[in-house]
């Protein structure tokens, strides 16, 4: 098999897991890359954001999700992480001459954040169990944090996403399970969740494309498999018990994880 073709497949296999699952894209493609086809880390990070970007594009106007979007709480997220998301872009601008730099530091994050994605679906549950059973008087106490802790929160993911392509999905909605326990309903907190990662991913790839770190042939392989594979499996429904979902992907980042700070 030719390897545009290993590409075309790798594009369909993750648009699958998006389109079945809702998460995935950006925390398996990135180590897919870099692991099995020897993309550099920058080429790999730059070139995952502008797929997940268009996916997730595809994803959203096959699920239709704009009516259950909570816009203040994506503004909220906003104010942090698009200035992340830049600063990032401007750090990477400012070491261009020196790329080992960047190239050295971006496994051990992008491991990192693997392993934190994976915890933040083992302990999805639970969090969102104790969130709801918590006191009123304790909501009511720590309710004048919430914007704070919410464009902290944004920040936090804006900078990891520019840097590792990873953290706008299973992490934002962790992160918001915990700040919005009842504000939110499940429908809601998805939407809410895809509202602030489409623009993040979409201004980090911009940056990364103005860096010159996507491979643009590679990223038509992708999409090409990609697109058709979210929207069918989108359409179909096909959902698997979201426990299961969850330990199962889980599992398999802290192992990607496990692998790529053993191979740094």
């Amino acid at each position: 098999m030719s390897l545009s073709l290993l590409y075309v497949a790798t594009g369909v296999l993750v648009g699958a897991m998006v389109g079945i699952t809702g998460v995935g894209g950006g925390s398996l493609m990135t180590p897919i890359l870099m692991l099995l086809f020897g993309q550099s880390p920058t080429i790999a990070v730059g070139t995952d954001l502008a797929f997940s970007a268009t996916t997730k594009i595809a994803a959203t106007a096959s699920f239709g999700y704009s009516r259950r979007v909570d816009w203040g709480i994506v503004g909220r997220l906003a104010l942090g992480s698009i200035p992340g998301t830049v600063a990032v872009m401007l750090w990477f601008w400012l070491t261009r001459r020196t790329p080992g730099i960047v190239n050295h530091l971006i496994p051990p994050l992008l491991a990192l954040m693997l392993a934190l994605t994976a915890a933040g679906l083992l302990l999805q549950g639970a969090l969102q169990r104790w969130a709801l059973n918590a006191s009123p008087s304790w909501l009511e106490r720590v309710r004048r944090f919430v914007p704070l802790l919410t464009v902290l929160t944004g920040l936090m993911l804006g900078v990891g996403v520019a840097l590792t392509s990873v953290g706008a999905g299973a992490l934002g909605t962790v992160a918001l399970f915990c700040l919005y326990p009842r504000r939110l309903t499940p429908d809601r907190l998805v939407a809410t969740d895809i509202a602030h990662a489409l623009p993040v991913t979409l201004v980090a790839a911009t940056g990364h494309a103005a860096l010159g770190h996507i491979n643009f042939s590679l990223l038509g392989c992708l999409l090409l498999g990609s697109i058709p594979s979210v929207l069918l499996a989108a359409r179909l429904a096909i959902r698997l018990p979201p426990r299961f979902t969850r330990v199962l992907i889980a599992l398999m980042l802290a192992l990607v994880s496990a692998r790529m700070l053993l191979g740094t």
